[in-house]
């Protein structure tokens, strides 16, 4: 009896690599049939994220060395700066009632099933956990292995949020030196693009050594059911 012949990929590294868009190869990487056709996806997110990078670094030079040389040095921090819409208004967000809600480990009235309603809710943790890993894995700076200090520097965030809305925001040009702006943008993004209500104050949590894991646990939990309803994750039913 012949042996089942072995699924080829239907990509080649070749064609990958001529693909600028973040989005489509973010699709792709969901479709994708097999580990290897997967490994190059990544692979080819991997090098794309790393080009805008450097491409952006090089257009902030210029542009520093322009405005030094046609204005005497005037306007250079601007050019360091994420665009204004990057950066959406706090002065109107509310905070006691989130830090309340995070400090007490309380889900929102919102989530009425949340993934730790399954029979075991410590794997159920550790695969939304490994979901996250999964996610965020072609993203340099990131580096998941708990709720807790893996996020310390909102970079992880800002990750995460790109990963299913890769226009919200550049990621490559982030500094993981300012948390509190890196909080602010993937928790503003998040709430504009997949509705997900801002659980977590950033004023909070850079006055933290590290996030309390039970916050940052629940704020994924519900970004995830956000993006469930949104038909942006798909759920497996087990019968």
């Amino acid at each position: 009896m012949e042996g089942t012949p072995q699924r080829e990929s239907s990509v080649t590294s070749e064609q990958l690599a001529d693909i600028d868009d973040e989005e489509l190869l973010n699709k792709m990487l969901d479709n994708a049939a097999d580990f290897e056709e997967r490994r190059l996806i990544r692979a080819a997110l991997r090098e794309l994220l790393k080009k805008k990078r450097e491409k952006r670094e090089q257009e902030r030079a210029s542009r520093q060395e322009l405005l030094s040389k046609g204005a005497g040095g005037k306007g250079i921090g601007l050019a360091a700066k994420l665009p204004t819409d990057q950066h959406p208004a706090t002065k109107n967000r509310p905070t006691s009632s989130m830090t309340a809600g995070c400090k007490a480990g309380s889900v929102p009235a919102s989530q009425k099933s949340p993934p730790c309603t399954a029979p075991n809710a410590k794997n159920v943790k550790q695969m939304l956990l490994d979901w996250c890993k999964a996610k965020t894995e072609p993203y340099e700076g990131v580096d998941i292995h708990n709720f807790s200090s893996s996020w310390k520097d909102g970079i992880a965030f800002c990750a995460l949020v790109h990963r299913f809305f890769p226009d919200a925001f550049e990621y490559s040009i982030l500094n993981p030196n300012e948390p509190r702006e890196n909080f602010q943008l993937a928790f503003s993004a998040a709430e504009r693009l997949a509705g997900c209500p801002p659980l977590l104050d950033p004023e909070d949590l850079v006055r933290m050594k590290e996030p309390d894991w039970k916050c940052v646990y629940t704020y994924i939990q519900e970004f995830y059911r956000c993006l469930v309803e949104k038909g942006l994750v798909k759920t497996k039913k087990r019968a």
